[in-house]
């Protein structure tokens, strides 16, 4: 990309900052330039959070209704997946994959549930209940 066709178009889910991109100069070196982003991002980053949302409010209603633990509807609504969860966490996939169920996440030791909650953001209350 030469540095004339750097995307400045605007992103509104950069909320006002911009990015580093790398672009070819007039002497055909690579050089670091801000951007602004363009519309094609902002339409792809606003559907993709969309999802991640809806995701989040399934797991919610699930976890409510006792079918999950409110460690999905938390996972989720961080953003995160089994295998980012589980690297965060420092646990194998199986196991947090386990700990999704309700019977098995309200058994938890206080030690794993500090390791959720610290890998989420979360204090451990927090974690043990909904929104």
């Amino acid at each position: 990309m030469d540095l004339d066709v750097v995307p400045q178009e605007g992103n509104a889910t950069l909320g006002g900052h911009c990015k580093l991109m790398y672009a070819r100069d007039a002497g055909g070196r690579l050089v670091g330039v801000p951007s602004r982003g363009w519309e094609a991002e902002e339409i792809v980053t606003s559907h993709a959070v969309d999802v991640l949302l809806a995701r989040a409010e399934a797991a919610r209603e699930r976890a409510a209704r006792g079918l999950a633990s409110p460690l999905e509807y938390w996972m989720h609504q961080r953003r995160m997946d089994v295998a980012l969860l589980s690297q965060t966490s420092g646990l194998w996939q199986w196991r947090v994959r386990r700990h999704l169920r309700p019977g098995r996440f309200a058994r938890l030791s206080p030690a794993l549930l500090a390791r959720y909650a610290q890998a989420l953001g979360l204090e451990v209350a927090q974690l043990k209940g909904l929104p």
